[in-house]
């Protein structure tokens, strides 16, 4: 096995991974404030990795395949389960779960678009709009999974509706950042077409 697998910014993401299906098994749990703390807490420290891990490959100099696979696939994995097991336990309901659809598809959509331009070594950077997106999605899940633990801190009610608020948000600017890669993905398929005998 490569010394890449295993360096500090590979293993972070790993963390990520297996911080998955603790925040799911702490959303399973009735709704005990210091279950919902932890799940937050998992949560926040799973994001945070999420940084330092491109952040440290980068600097250290440790950009491997692995990570460029692994990196993007456990974003989805945690935004995904979250969202799923906040549908579940009725913090995402009614008309919010089209918020939650909306960000799912998209992920989805991405991923291929991703997929397919790599193939025909076409890069789409990361848009400044995107990234406040991503900021967007990852404080508005973490609001509603404090749920009913954050009226302790904040007045109650405002901990869901500010995440549900910033869920919303992070749809509208999920549409807008899609549409660049969708836009850039149909370009090159129809010269590519074109270009065909």
């Amino acid at each position: 096995m490569s010394r890449r697998t295993f360096n500090l910014p590979n293993i972070l993401t790993y963390g990520r991974i297996v911080a998955v299906p603790l925040v799911v098994a702490c959303l399973f749990w009735p709704k005990d404030d210091w279950v919902r703390w932890t799940a937050l807490g998992i949560y926040a420290v799973a994001g945070i990795t999420d940084f330092f891990d491109g952040y440290l490959a980068r600097m250290w100099e440790q950009q491997s395949s692995m990570g460029r696979i692994l990196d993007p696939i456990a974003d989805k994995l945690l935004v995904g389960a979250v969202l799923i097991m906040l549908v579940h336990t009725g913090d995402i309901r009614s008309y919010s779960v089209w918020a939650a659809i909306v960000i799912l598809c998209r992920e989805m959509l991405v991923s291929g678009l991703r997929e397919f331009l790599a193939e025909v070594r076409v890069s789409v950077p990361v848009s400044q709009l995107a990234k406040w997106k991503t900021t967007a999605q990852i404080v508005a899940l973490g609001f509603l999974i404090a749920g009913t633990a954050g009226d302790h801190v904040l007045p109650a009610g405002w901990t869901h509706t500010i995440g549900l608020v910033l869920l919303w948000l992070a749809a509208i600017l999920t549409l807008v950042t899609g549409y660049d890669y969708f836009k850039a993905g149909i370009r090159h398929v129809l010269s590519e077409d074109e270009g065909s005998p």
